[in-house]
């Protein structure tokens, strides 16, 4: 017989599982009875609403190349309005922050790409569904 670290043989631990212990005994559930997916999935809502907007390859390239850096405001601002337009059902959004643009798909929540005037010399947004002025 082999005693595994919880004091009960693996033949104790296999027929209480096999005889129906309680779910929470069972591989897969917390204490709650709830299952690791359902944690994670928790947990990462949790987590994504505290983060904000995400930046794909190519906006944190714009950003880098044109020189652009968002103080904490700005960022919290883009954030507010990126919900905002979510809110409306707005898919893709631009979003104005003080003279910076910013293209966000509100369902990824993740900014598309980022232009300022000096770039952005026509005034021209295509593709998107609805504009924020944040």
């Amino acid at each position: 017989m082999k005693i595994n670290s919880n004091g009960i043989s693996l033949e104790q631990a296999a027929a209480a599982y096999l005889q129906g212990a309680p779910d929470t005994a069972k591989p897969g559930k917390s204490a709650d009875g709830r299952s690791f997916a359902e944690i994670l999935g928790e947990k990462s809502e949790e987590l994504s609403g505290d983060m904000g907007v995400k930046f794909s390859k190519h906006a944190a390239e714009r950003l880098f190349d044109r020189n652009i850096s968002l103080s904490d405001e700005q960022l919290t601002r883009l954030t507010q309005g990126t919900r905002e337009a979510e809110s409306k059902g707005i898919d893709s959004s631009l979003v104005m922050v003080d003279d910076l643009a910013f293209i966000v798909n509100t369902g990824s929540n993740t900014v598309v790409t980022a232009m300022d005037p000096a770039n952005n010399d026509k005034n021209i947004f295509t593709n998107i569904d609805g504009a924020v002025i944040a």
